[in-house]
């Protein structure tokens, strides 16, 4: 069942993990509602924020609190805007932020390290890839992703785990989905084998498995 949670359920769930909901963790939230307001999943009516934003940030935190590691308003907002590079264009006069770009306002609102992770975790449009097919683009993009990832912070890395987590258990839902099939190819290629490259992350890994098998069940299905 793929996790969903409100605004206000997700700041209680913040709340009893024991953290803070100071300015730049309101700030997050504030500016992953405006991003992504209105905005829909594959399946056409499941809200991205209540289904995707929320929830991911929620599984980050476990993790880190489940790793022993220390948490700070800095990663959670990191979690909460790490899809916002990718709506960018929705941005309206927030902030003053027409005025000098959006880029520039989230690094100045937010900071150094909130906005390298949002810029981090940004897909590239697919016009900047080589190949002769749409196909050889995605390719080329997966593969230069990889390359990102492998050399990413800790930080990174777990956010990244837990919205790729996500975005397999939701499309799982999703009958016959055509991203079935690349999210198995992906799994198999890298996101798998990701999982337990130091920094180790044994508990994505489990997951990662687990969703793994149950897209490729899927797949096993449509193709007989």
């Amino acid at each position: 069942m793929v996790e969903q949670a409100s605004r206000a359920q997700f700041v209680t769930f913040l709340e009893k993990e024991g953290l803070r909901i100071d300015s730049l963790i309101e700030g997050a939230v504030e500016l992953a509602e405006e991003v992504h307001s209105g905005l829909v999943r594959e399946d056409g009516k499941s809200l991205f924020l209540e289904t995707h934003t929320w929830p991911v940030a929620m599984d980050m935190v476990r993790h880190y609190k489940a790793s022993g590691r220390s948490i700070t308003g800095v990663e959670v907002a990191s979690a909460i805007l790490h899809d916002v590079m990718e709506d960018d264009e929705r941005i309206l006069n927030l902030y003053n932020a027409k005025s000098y770009g959006f880029d520039a306002y989230l690094r100045y609102r937010f900071g150094s390290r909130v906005h390298k992770i949002a810029s981090e975790l940004k897909i590239k449009p697919l016009e900047n890839f080589p190949g002769a097919t749409a196909e050889d683009k995605v390719r080329a993009r997966f593969w230069d992703y990889c390359d990102l990832l492998w050399k990413a912070d800790y930080d990174v890395k777990a956010i990244k785990l837990a919205d790729r987590l996500n975005n397999m258990d939701f499309i799982s839902k999703v009958a016959g989905h055509p991203k079935w099939k690349r999210y198995v190819r992906e799994a198999e290629d890298f996101y798998l084998a990701y999982t337990m490259i130091p920094p180790k992350m044994p508990e994505y890994y489990k997951s990662m498995r687990s969703s793994y098998e149950e897209l490729k069940s899927l797949v096993k299905v449509v193709t007989v």
